[in-house]
This record gives C-alpha cells, sequence and structure tokens, in this order.
C-alpha cells in the first residue's frame, strides 16, 4: 500500500485499521488521525512493514483521545492484529465478585457488569482466584450455597455445623455480625490486611481472657492463614509509602514480560504479570502500554499512584480514564530517585526471571522461540529446524578432538552427535582443526547417513568461521553458517551475497557483520545452548583420550597385563583415577581379566601412588 493510495484522513482524533485481505493487522490510534498515518508511511522498521503488507485502510473519529484511546482497547482485543503487541494466550480473566445483597455472597466470576456488587481483580489465572476464595470460604463466615440470590431453606447446611457460616438462609444471622465479617473480606481483598489482622489479634486475646480455647483456636487459624497469604508473606517488602502499583519488564526478541505488584498500606500484597507476543521492534513504551491496557482496562482498584519503568506516551490519557472511573486522582510516573526506583528495580528483575521461565516452558513444549528469531535475526530462508554446532579441544596440542552436537526443533539430539580426532597435526591449530572436521563431515561417510542441516554454528570467532566456509566451498556445500565469540557472545555473520549465505562460486571469503544481541534474545540463547554442548561434548572427548593415553603409559609397565586385557581395561574405565578408584571386584570381573590381575594393578597403582 502506498501513501497516495489513502483515504482522505480527517485531522481529528480517531483509530485507525490496516486490513490484509479484509483482517486487522495493525490497529492504532491518534489526535490527528491523517498526520499519524502518514508518519508509519515515512518510517521504517515493524511500520514500514505493515504498510507494505496493507490492502486497504479504515478509520473510525472520536470526540477526543481519550475515547479512541478506549476504542483501539477494545478493537485490539477482538481482533488480536498481528503486528501488534499481544498477550501469548488472551482471555477473560476471572474476579472475585462480592454481591449486591443484604447478605452478601463471594463467587468468581468473569464478566464485571453494573450491577452494585463490589468486583475484585482481574486475578491473573484461575488457580489464583481459587486459592484466595478458598481461603476467605474457610475462615470467613460468608454464607456460601444459598443461591443467588439467597434462597430461604428449612434448615442450615453443614458449613453452619462447623462454624463456617451464620446461616442467613435460616434466619439466623445477626445483620451487623454478618456486615463486619463483610468488612473484613473487602479490606482483604482491596489489600488493607493489616487492620484486620490487628482486630484478629485482638479478639484472640479476649477470647482466651474468658477461657473460650475452642473459639480463641478457631480465630488463631483464621489469624494463621490470613497473615500466610496476606500477611507475612509480603513482609520482606515494607516501605513507608501507603498505597501504589509498580511495573517491570523484560524483552527477549519477538516476547516480552510485563509484571504488576500492588502495594497497600506500604506492604506488598500482589503481583500480576502478562506474557506478551509481537514485541520485535518494539519500542518499550508500547510494551507497557499494551499491558496498560489490558490491565487497568479491568481493574476494579486504582491506587491514586502507578510506577512506570519507562516512559509512555499514552500515559497522560489513562490518568485521565482511570481517574474518572476511580473517583480520585492517578497519577502514572516514571520515578527518577529514591526508594520507589528500588521498587521499579525489584519489578525488572522479576520480569527477566518471569520471562526466562515462560520461554524456557516454550521450549520444553516445542513451542521453541529462538526458531522465528533465528529466522529473523540471520535473515535466513527459513526457520533453522536442524542446527549443528562444532569446536575443537586439545592440550598443548596433545589428542586434538573436534565435536558436533545436533539440535532439531531446538532440542539436542544427543543420538546425532559425532566426535572426530583430527588426523596430521602436531600443535595447538584451530582454524587447521576445523577445516578438516568440516570437510570430513560433509564429504565422508556421515554425508550419506545424515541429512543436511539449516545452520551450522562455530564455536570461535572470524578464524573458525573462515575455515569452516573454507571447507564448505570444497566440498561444494551450501549451508548458512554463524560463529558465537566467546566473553562478549558477539555472532559473526559471513558476508552474504544477495540473499544467499553461502559463497558465491570463485568468490573471496570475507567477514564484515558483527552483531551483539541482548543476553535474554531467544536466538542468542538458543546459539549459547548449541555451543555449551559443543564445548562440553568435545571437552569430554579430548578428557577420555587423554586418560587412555595415560593408561597405556601405566599399563607399559604393569606385570602380567598385556594387549589384550590393557584394552578391556581402557573399554571399561577412561581414565587413571577411575580405575584406581574402582574396588577390586570391578577390575576382576572386566573381560580377560581375574582376581591375580586385578590384585597385581591395583597393587603396581598403590605403589606409583605413594612414589609421587
Amino acid at each position: 500500500m502506498q501513501l497516495e493510495d489513502l483515504p482522505v484522513l480527517p485531522r481529528t482524533a480517531g483509530v485507525y485499521i490496516f486490513r490484509k485481505s479484509g483482517v486487522p493487522i495493525y490497529i492504532g490510534k491518534a489526535n490527528n488521525l491523517h498526520n499519524r498515518v502518514a508518519q508509519h508511511f515515512k518510517a521504517g522498521g515493524k511500520s514500514g512493514r505493515f504498510t507494505r503488507e496493507a490492502q486497504e485502510l479504515e478509520f473510525i473519529s472520536a470526540r477526543n483521545e481519550v475515547e479512541a484511546l478506549v476504542l483501539e482497547a477494545n478493537l485490539i482485543k477482538q481482533h488480536r492484529p498481528f503486528y501488534n503487541v499481544l498477550l501469548k494466550d488472551d482471555k477473560h480473566y476471572p474476579f472475585l465478585k462480592l454481591t449486591n445483597e443484604p447478605f452478601p455472597m463471594l463467587v468468581v466470576t468473569r464478566r464485571v457488569i453494573k450491577d452494585g456488587a463490589s468486583y475484585y481483580g482481574p486475578y491473573p489465572d484461575a488457580s489464583a482466584v481459587r486459592r484466595v476464595k478458598n481461603l476467605i470460604d474457610t475462615m470467613f463466615v460468608l454464607r456460601k450455597n444459598s443461591g443467588l440470590p439467597m434462597k430461604k431453606k428449612p434448615r442450615p447446611c453443614l458449613n453452619f455445623h462447623m462454624g463456617r457460616c451464620l446461616a442467613p438462609c435460616v434466619g439466623q444471622a445477626d445483620p451487623a455480625q454478618y456486615a463486619d465479617v463483610v468488612s473484613d473480606v473487602q479490606a482483604l481483598l482491596e489489600g488493607r490486611a493489616s487492620g484486620v489482622i490487628a482486630k484478629l489479634k485482638v479478639e484472640m486475646k479476649r477470647l482466651a481472657q474468658q477461657q473460650d480455647f475452642e473459639q480463641a483456636a478457631r480465630v488463631r487459624d483464621r489469624l494463621s492463614a490470613v497473615e500466610k497469604l496476606f500477611g507475612h508473606e509480603q513482609a520482606a517488602l515494607q516501605t513507608s509509602m501507603s498505597d501504589l502499583d509498580f511495573l517491570g519488564f523484560a524483552q527477549a526478541g519477538e516476547y516480552a514480560m510485563v509484571q504488576l505488584f500492588r502495594m497497600r498500606g506500604g506492604r506488598v500484597v500482589g503481583r500480576d504479570k502478562r506474557f506478551l507476543t509481537g514485541a520485535a521492534d518494539s519500542e518499550n513504551g508500547e510494551i507497557i502500554g499494551a499491558f496498560v491496557q489490558d490491565y487497568y482496562a479491568l481493574a476494579t482498584h486504582v491506587p491514586p499512584l502507578i510506577l512506570l519503568p519507562t516512559d509512555y506516551t499514552d500515559a497522560p490519557l489513562w490518568v485521565s480514564v482511570l481517574s474518572e472511573r476511580s473517583g480520585h486522582k492517578v497519577e502514572m510516573r516514571v520515578p527518577l530517585r529514591g526508594e520507589k526506583t528500588e521498587l521499579i528495580e525489584m519489578a525488572q528483575r522479576n520480569a527477566a526471571t518471569g520471562l526466562e521461565s515462560e520461554l524456557s516452558l516454550l521450549e520444553r513444549r516445542g513451542d521453541h522461540p529462538a526458531l522465528d528469531a533465528l529466522k529473523d535475526v540471520l535473515a535466513l530462508p527459513e526457520r533453522p529446524w536442524r542446527i549443528e554446532g562444532y569446536d575443537n579441544s586439545n592440550l598443548f596440542g596433545s589428542h586434538i578432538v573436534s565435536g558436533m552436537v545436533v539440535f532439531e526443533g531446538g532440542r539436542v539430539r544427543r543420538s546425532e552427535h559425532r566426535r572426530f580426532k583430527v588426523t596430521g597435526l602436531d600443535h595447538p591449530d584451530d582454524y587447521t582443526a576445523m577445516r578438516q572436521t568440516i570437510f570430513r563431515r560433509f564429504t565422508g561417510s556421515l554425508a550419506d547417513k545424515l541429512p543436511l542441516p539449516d545452520l551450522l554454528l562455530i564455536d570461535g570467532g572470524r578464524g573458525q568461521v573462515n575455515a569452516a566456509l573454507d571447507a564448505l566451498k570444497e566440498a561444494g556445500i551450501h549451508v548458512p553458517v554463524v560463529g558465537l565469540a566467546k566473553r562478549e557472545e558477539i555472532l559473526i555473520l559471513p558476508e552474504r551475497h544477495g540473499a544467499q549465505w553461502w559463497l558465491a562460486a570463485g568468490s573471496e571469503i570475507g567477514i564484515n557483520r558483527e552483531l551483539l544481541l541482548p543476553r535474554t534474545h531467544p536466538a542468542l540463547r538458543m546459539l549459547i545452548g548449541v555451543r555449551d554442548e559443543v564445548h562440553h561434548y568435545a571437552i569430554s572427548y579430548h578428557r577420555k583420550l587423554r586418560g587412555q593415553a595415560m593408561l597405556k603409559s601405566v599399563f607399559a609397565d604393569l606385570p602380567g597385563i598385556g594387549p589384550k586385557r590393557q584394552n578391556a581395561l581402557l573399554e571399561h574405565f577412561s581414565s587413571l583415577e577411575d580405575l584406581a578408584a574402582a574396588p577390586l571386584e570391578d577390575i576382576a570381573r572386566v573381560p580377560g581379566m581375574n582376581k591375580q590381575a586385578a590384585q597385581s594393578v591395583k597393587a603396581f597403582l598403590q605403589v606409583s601412588k605413594e612414589a609421587k
């Protein structure tokens, strides 16, 4: 789509929708539709992509930017456009609802309607809301199963006899006492636990002084449960501040995590989080904005202060919306110093940890985010399903070996790992070793047994990558190659010719690109995983050969141990340390050995150890 193809756009507030084949691919809002849409066509990055793909543009006028903001949030939630930052799993979040009746009842709902009831949430998932409701059902004497609205019953249920209900359904509840219980429940759900805890302590002490120990024990159990869920668990973070929310976020390529902490009365009383997609090429404010429009569009209790980790363009608009909705002034700002910056740092750390956990879960499920990330970052023609990693290992030029590991779909395939003994070298030469290994992999027997990889990862810098490219060129193989240099974890990208990752026939090898990605980027995480696997694999093989060489040198002086027994011992023990630590019976059970030969080995090793 070109700028000249656009309809005549008004210079007023509204929402614009880019469509491809009738499907929305990006939705935005603007105070001036004409100017904002034109900016997208002049920008690069994500804006450049969706303007090129779009086939038509639709717009909806609004009275002001605040109205456009709310409309944008609703449309994004309804259509889930590809180029907007979105929740990974969009859903209707659960709330706790305290019904609007003389004797209210607490229920779980996913719909917030104007029925006079009190709503609390949204909660991040069903398990979280059930945990809170179960505690309240157990410890507070609210009615639980007398219907909505409450129906009269001929006799009280088991909850009444267990001391968990005041039985308003049979007319036995004191309205003032029930209202007092409702007040405590409301205080807990709004995050004001300290008053409830103090009240329960006073009540427990009074009952104990009256020697009503059974009732005192019930209050004690209720107090313990309230402190566990709403009090002591959060005692590690208490400040002089009162009621506020503070946010943190982390991003890794396509994915992002935003976490919100609720502080009430100077104590953190709850947390919410969202896992988002479509974050690539998005500004930090856009990621925060996606969370704000999802969470605060539904939030039932908004504090007077919301601390943000980064500036957010639409913050003033949301301040206006939330202030009007909550009935009190709401402020959104980025703290610059003092205690509030420490809160943001804590939220940022938790967001990074949460993102790491979510990405690991995706990897275990096989929905590996790194494959698409690698395709985009490396400009590959397709997702690199099969990745082979290569590394060398030696000690002062002795026992030079190389390792090859295989990952498919983001998961390690250890059955296809291979080891190579590098021949013809008596001194350290990583480049020659890498060239020999790659050439043998793609021209020897392995070339017929194993499929071609979608990507080669070389553990090393420019020299190692050049050596691998030399070998591929000599073997006549066209495979994308990337190097990963240690320390800074810099990606080494070979010079490309057009859209090809391999070198054209007769062209000179050259390296002209280096790329430094954030440590949390899925593509880098994947490559580091492959690199670490092949590094460990190559070192393990080198240590095994070195240990076997030491064993052979020891066996040369062992009486009664000929070549056959030497080979048998070498197959069972990879190092001299393993052999020395093995029990006599284990050595004697090695094929070709007997108890007498085993005793000879143990005695010889003991003498050698004492001589040292």
